[in-house]
């Protein structure tokens, strides 16, 4: 499969996760990856879930304008998502950026390893 496609099914499925049971991300993340959320860092699948769970809203829907997705060594993707994020009730989306780079597990699979998350506010 091309990089471009895991890069989006990735995304896709992580999104949906995301909107519908933030607790659901657990296995797309490994006791190694690092998660970077508005300058805060976190380290290992508990902890970065716990983080994302945590998170002040209810509702939550992220719109994807823009996915672009890089080959990186040892068979890795990265992708750089930019978009839109609709919280609770409020109709004014806010803008977003996200970094993933994904690895192959052990078992062949992919997982998260490195998470970078940013609104763009200003």
């Amino acid at each position: 499969m091309a990089f471009q496609q895991i890069g989006e099914q990735f995304c896709q499925h992580y999104y949906q996760t995301f909107d519908s049971n933030r607790a659901g991300l657990m296995p797309l993340y490994s006791d190694q990856s690092m998660l970077t959320f508005e300058g805060e860092q976190f380290q290992g699948a508990q902890n970065i879930t716990q983080k994302l769970a945590s998170l002040p809203f209810t509702k939550v829907q992220h719109q994807i304008v823009k996915c672009d997705c890089q080959p990186s060594m040892n068979d890795g993707v990265l992708i750089f998502v930019t978009g839109n994020l609709l919280v609770d009730d409020n109709q004014n989306p806010l803008k977003f950026a996200q970094v993933f780079h994904l690895m192959k597990g052990p078992t062949g699979n992919y997982y998260c390893h490195n998470d970078m998350f940013r609104l763009n506010i200003g």
